[in-house]
Order: structure tokens, then C-alpha cells, then sequence
């Protein structure tokens, strides 16, 4: 199975980064100990939100990246200009508390900045993927859901870089050389769907907005079927807290602890709107018979797919280091507000979820089925 790699999606519709309107739930305290923390990216889609609470937190933040991707965002910050591929020299000097890696995606890579920066930065927090699990690939879902310590997917092509084909395989790799470089001093933070304002991917952006317009909507599954996320915004403060307390340790970073259904999610979206909506319930076989593929309705997983296990990562361990989950009624509210205050231009290119004829075959299917 191939993963569609966040760094693919940004690059190919990366909306413009917003800054301070999405901020955090409530006022946030200042760090008791402020740091020097270098960004490896961070002008994407989780690094503004993740920048922004380590500069509220009072930290001192340096950003290294091309200077391509909204270069003017956060010029209280130190930049460095400069590329993972051999263009390294700006990072030649310079002393920080920690660096946090959002943008490596080739070990070898990774092996380069990791092992220029190991004399001269205290810990490494490299943001992963829940993708670099073996069961992705073999179906070998644990019947308790899979933990920290299950097992990696091996890199199917030896040497290779491609990781629009092998993300998962090779951000797996790509952690290997972080714990090697900073042995004990490292955290991998392993995310699953990240949402929330900014996302360039639609994915979740969807449901909210599709509620929104109302009428009747394909509702997948059955009610009490399980879903998993994190908003951008929560996996920002819990990176920025694990730098602040060195905690080492892998972590699926995702949630929420207690179960969340999809009848949950659907009404929480639909208790932000004033839209008036009918959900129809169908399963997988009536969204794929309607022309539609259902991983196009994450969060949702087809409980009776390849990929059921998708919804039950642990988590149990995040949650204990200190990630919390802001309401969801917040997330999907806040992501409505984001979309439409977009050009309509990029508002009618909604990227993901189903099209309305789509939307019009399946319940066409479901109706034709249940005569």
C-alpha cells in the first residue's frame, strides 16, 4: 500500500501559512527556563503552529530551510538559509538547546544534519510517521493496536529515495539515524491524521466544510466505528513540550485517549454549523460500489479493509509524556473558519472527500441495495 506523503501534499497544494489567528486554547505561560531551538523547515503546515508556540513559550527560535516558503513569516526569528541536500554551510556554527525536525525525509539526509549538529545541540525531536509500522504494508494489525515497539517496515528497495513510494519505510530509516546521532537525547514523534487550520490536504477539512453545505450526507461505516487525529495546533504544544522536558522516547502522536466514534466526529462538525443535514449511513462496499475509494473518507477506515487497524494505534504513552487534546468542537469549528476565510479559487478546489457526483452515485448504490 503507498502512503501519501505529507511533504507531496504540501508541495503540491500548500495554502498560504497563517499565523496568530489559530493559536492555541486559552493564554500560554511562558517557559520557566527559556531555549535555543532550531527548526529544520518549519514554514509548512505543523511548523508555523509549532514556531509560534515555542516563540509564546518565550523560546528563541532559529529557522533553517530555502527561504522559498513564506519567507516573511516570523521575523523575530533567526533564519538561515541553506538546503539539506549539501547545502549545509549555515549550519556550520551555531550552538542550540534542541532541534526539531520537520522536514526529513531521507536518511541519508537526516544523517547529514544529524551528524553535524550532535556536538553542538542538546536533544533532537524528529517528527515521523505512524506509517513506518510494518502492518501497514503486511496487514499484521496487533489485536491490541500497535504500540511504540511493534514492529518497522524494512525499505522494500535497497538504496532507495523515493519517498513519494517508501515514506513510511524511509522516515523509519530516517529515525535510525537520529537515535544513532543522539543516542538518548532524541524524541520520535510518530503523528497520524493531522488536522486542523492549515492543512493542506483536505482530508479532514472535508467534513466540516461538507457539512456545512448541507443536504444530505454520506455518512460511512457504522456509527460507533473508530476514529483517530491530531490537531496541528496539539501536536505543536506536545512537541515543544517534550524539547522543554528532554523526554525521550518514541510516540504515536495522536488521539484522542478515549474512544471517539465517527457518529461523533460527524455531529460535532455538524453542532458548528447552522447548515440543515441528514447523514445516510452506508458501508465501505456502497462507497467503493459509487466510484469512490474509502480512504478518501479518513479519518474513517473501513473496518472490514486491509487497513482496519489504522484506527487503533495506541496512544496511551503520549498522553502520559503530556500531549493534550483541545475539544473537538474547537478543531472542527476552527478549521470551517480557516477554509472559508480562503480565495474562492482555492475553496472550489476542496482536494479531498467525495465529489458531488460521487456522493449522488453512493447513495444511489446504498438506495438500490437496501430494496
Amino acid at each position: 500500500m503507498s502512503i501519501l506523503t505529507r511533504r507531496e501534499l504540501l508541495t503540491t497544494n500548500r495554502p498560504a501559512a497563517l499565523r496568530g489567528a489559530w493559536g492555541s486554547a486559552g493564554p500560554v505561560a511562558r517557559a520557566a527556563a527559556p531555549l535555543r531551538i532550531l527548526f529544520l523547515g518549519g514554514t509548512g503546515f505543523i511548523g508555523p503552529h509549532q514556531v509560534e508556540y515555542a516563540i509564546k513559550r518565550g523560546h528563541r527560535v532559529t529557522l533553517f530551510n530555502r527561504g522559498k516558503s513564506n519567507p516573511g513569516l516570523f521575523p523575530e526569528a533567526e533564519k538561515l538559509e541553506g538546503d539539506r541536500d549539501g547545502k549545509l554551510d549555515a549550519l556550520q556554527r551555531g550552538t542550540w538547546d534542541a532541534v526539531i525536525d520537520n522536514s526529513g525525509y531521507v536518511p541519508r539526509l537526516v544523517r547529514d544534519s544529524a551528524q553535524l549538529l550532535k556536538d553542538r545541540v542538546g536533544y533532537y525531536l524528529f517528527v515521523s510517521t505512524v506509517g513506518t509500522y510494518q502492518a501497514w504494508y503486511d496487514g499484521s494489525w496487533p489485536a491490541g493496536g500497535v504500540h511504540e515497539g511493534s514492529p518497522q517496515a524494512p525499505l522494500p528497495e535497497a538504496g532507495s529515495e523515493d519517498f513519494r513510494k517508501y515514506y513510511g519505510q524511509l522516515k523509519a530509516l530516517c529515525e535510525k539515524e537520529v537515535v544513532a546521532a543522539f543516542p538518548n537525547r532524541n524524541s520520535l514523534v510518530r503523528p497520524g491524521l493531522i488536522v486542523g487550520p492549515g492543512d493542506p490536504t483536505d482530508r479532514f477539512t472535508y467534513w466540516p466544510v461538507r457539512i456545512d453545505r448541507g443536504g444530505e450526507v454520506v455518512a460511512p461505516g457504522n456509527p460507533s466505528d473508530p476514529v483517530l487525529y491530531i490537531d496541528a495546533r496539539d501536536l505543536a504544544a506536545f512537541c515543544i513540550h517534550l524539547v522543554e522536558n528532554r523526554t525521550p522516547g518514541p510516540f504515536n502522536a495522536l488521539g484522542p485517549l478515549e474512544p471517539f466514534s465517527v457518529a461523533e466526529m460527524l455531529y460535532g462538525c455538524r453542532a458548528v454549523t447552522s447548515s440543515p443535514v441528514s447523514f445516510t449511513w452506508v458501508d465501505g462496499a456502497a462507497v467503493a460500489a459509487g466510484g469512490a475509494n474509502p480512504m478518501a473518507l479518513i479519518p474513517w477506515i473501513d473496518p472490514k479493509g486491509p487497513i482496519f487497524g489504522a484506527s487503533h494505534f495506541r496512544r496511551d504513552a503520549a498522553f502520559k509524556a503530556g500531549l493534550t487534546f483541545r475539544p473537538f468542537a474547537d478543531t472542527a469549528r476552527d478549521t470551517l473558519t480557516w477554509f472559508k476565510s480562503l480565495p474562492a479559487e482555492r475553496q472550489a478546489k476542496l482536494g479531498a472527500g467525495l465529489t458531488a457526483a460521487q456522493e449522488a452515485n453512493i447513495l444511489a448504490a446504498w438506495r438500490s441495495r437496501s430494496r
